[in-house]
């Protein structure tokens, strides 16, 4: 039995990597088609070579940037919060966010820029999707810090002051560098998440706010397109060593 059960896990996680396997596979192949003709990089080259992928990218990486920035910043400075003083009604709208369907979050928030924009005379764009995105990256910031915030002597904080720091000094120079980890881990994981999404950009995004995506769904609708599955295979790779470095740092 001792000797099945690793069997049986790297069966189960061979299955479920096989779909990748194969991206990987035929993102290499000459054909167009899935049928083996030999190996080649021209898909890669056509997909470097694609000017609105590349445009779809460029903004793709400017939107998961701003919105981690941001939420790294806001969402670790409410996890000190809560951790100081507990607000279980704030705590359960941060873990109902979590929990929403994105498409209930997408319709949401289109709703609210559509009724604040009235006001402001502003249209959708790149702005309403940095701001989207910040709304639902502070929720995986907060409980990834918290978690961290929990196993962490408050002792510390409470010393510092003692001798004479103020409490802003005390979290600076000794809450800060032993959450940094967790913070960076946060901000990987919320990068992560905010270069994937699909769902809520698609709804608030403007003509020129197309993200790598939205263009990728285009692509496949239109038919098999070699190019999806070499531009897929970099995203899945970066990615996958993006959500492994994270994890080595919540281990930390």
């Amino acid at each position: 039995m001792k000797r099945l059960l690793p069997l049986a896990a790297t069966a189960i996680y061979a299955f479920l990597h096989l779909p990748l396997l194969v991206l990987a596979v035929f993102s290499v192949n000459s054909s167009r088609f899935t049928l083996w003709e030999g190996f080649s990089l021209r898909w890669y080259r056509a997909a470097f070579q694609d000017q609105q992928l590349m445009e779809a990218t460029v903004n793709s990486l400017l939107i998961a940037v701003a919105a981690t920035a941001a939420a790294a910043v806001i969402g670790t400075l409410c996890a000190h919060a809560l951790w100081k003083k507990d607000a279980p009604l704030i705590t359960m709208s941060l873990s109902l966010s979590l929990v929403t369907p994105e498409i209930v979050a997408g319709i949401s928030l289109l709703a609210l820029f559509q009724w604040i924009f009235r006001f402001l005379n502003v249209h959708l764009g790149l702005h309403t999707v940095i701001l989207a995105h910040i709304s639902f990256c502070i929720s995986f910031v907060v409980i990834v810090v918290l978690a961290r915030l929990r196993t962490f002597d408050n002792s510390l904080e409470e010393a510092a002051v003692d001798l004479g720091a103020t409490e802003w000094q005390a979290f600076c120079h000794v809450t800060l560098p032993n959450l940094m980890p967790a913070i960076v881990s946060a901000a990987l994981l919320a990068f992560t998440i905010s270069f994937d999404d699909y769902v809520i950009t698609s709804m608030v995004a403007g003509v020129d706010s197309e993200t790598l995506p939205m263009v990728l769904y285009a692509i496949a609708r239109r038919g098999a397109n070699p190019v999806v599955n070499a531009i897929s295979t970099i995203i899945v790779m970066a990615l996958g060593v993006m959500i492994l470095a994270s994890e080595r740092l919540k281990e930390s």
